[in-house]
């Protein structure tokens, strides 16, 4: 008879590549919908293959962080269960993005990845990723370098909080570049026209993005990336999870809650909030402890991940997988055959060829 062994002590070392093999089967999932204007549809698959791969996984995983709200999306919401849910099961709280860049993918252009972030809280720490009650932060997102720079000089100029004229040679010098080889990514939105205007007159680069701005926070942590910077309003649950990206990086990302209206302004004080209105949240204030992975795979291609590449009877995924507790970065190309590759699926119940 075998003894009970002992709980394993890190379990998040073995688990992280089922969240990895979630993220995969949303990308392949999603394939058939890019380019057919169809985002929910695209959306419906790629929630269809994580809720599928979760029905495998031995944890008991709450969404704290989850997707649709804003556009009515058929996606993972705040509050589901994910996973066996086995008694005794670890606990994790996860954030997720079925995809992020839904109209990119209906439209067929770059810039979508599916993502997700999972946390395990430590001692009292009631969530290890924060829920923010608005829909849009303001957001400045920054790399390792410029993080180091700050600490060895003890300037504090690069915060949210001041002009961007002011930043951007702070950060250049930070990076030991040129003013006018410093690119900053920012949302093509209306919103961000004053932005947009300031940053060229400094003599950056502006790099605009229609979507998906989980990886243009995450770009300028990762060395090669060509973004320097990110800059703007974008939502708030992309900010949690580009930040639990960020923690196991080293960068960092400040941001500010930004309500669209006085409605949404009254909304938070009726929670209690109102003293997060005007809170500077820094990455470690939104993914808490080092407990903390974050995996994504590309659907098309972005600064961060090529896309899905099809060739004869494979499939190619562009991965990466981190932790924040000893911030290891894996970059995973994975082959896919076509003729035995099965996704199991949430609407199927069983294992579906692709």
């Amino acid at each position: 008879m075998r003894t009970r062994r002992q709980p394993y002590p890190d379990l998040e070392r073995i688990i992280e590549f089922d969240f990895l093999r979630a993220t995969e089967a949303a990308a392949l999932n999603t394939l058939p919908w890019i380019g057919r204007g169809e985002k929910e549809k695209a959306d419906a698959a790629a929630c269809d293959a994580i809720r599928g791969m979760f029905d495998l996984v031995n944890i008991c995983g709450e969404v704290v962080i989850g997707e649709g709200i804003k556009d009515n999306a058929p996606g993972i919401f705040k509050g589901e269960h994910l996973g066996t849910w086995t008694p005794g099961s670890h606990k994790f709280d996860l954030a997720l993005d079925p995809i992020d860049g839904t109209t990119n993918v209906a439209k067929g252009l770059p810039g979508s990845i599916c993502c997700l972030a999972a946390a395990s809280p430590e001692g009292t720490t009631e969530a290890s990723l924060k829920d923010i009650p608005t829909y849009y932060m303001m957001k400045l997102a920054y790399g390792e370098k410029v993080v180091r720079y700050m600490q060895r000089t003890g300037i504090d100029i690069v915060s949210i909080r001041n002009p961007i004229e002011e930043i951007i040679p702070i950060v250049a010098k930070a990076l030991r570049k040129r003013i006018q080889d410093l690119a900053v990514v920012v949302l093509d939105r209306p919103r961000h026209g004053r932005l947009v205007d300031a940053i060229r007159s400094s003599n950056a680069m502006v790099r605009m993005i229609s979507d998906g701005d989980i990886t243009a926070a995450i770009a300028p942590s990762i060395p090669g990336s060509g973004v320097d910077l990110y800059a703007g309003i974008g939502g708030a649950p992309e900010a949690v999870l580009a930040a639990a990206a960020i923690r196991c990086l080293g960068g960092d990302l400040q941001s500010l809650m930004w309500p669209r209206d006085e409605e949404e302004k009254k909304q938070v004080a009726e929670q209690g909030l109102t003293h997060e209105l005007q809170q500077l949240f820094h990455a470690p204030d939104l993914a808490r402890g080092n407990n903390i992975i974050f995996c994504a795979t590309g659907v098309s291609d972005t600064p961060l991940l090529r896309g899905v590449r099809i060739s004869g009877r494979t499939a190619v995924t562009h991965s990466i997988l981190m932790r924040a507790r000893n911030k290891t970065v894996r970059m995973i190309e994975a082959y896919h055959d076509l003729m035995h590759k099965t996704i199991r699926l949430r609407s199927t119940r069983r294992e579906t060829p692709i």
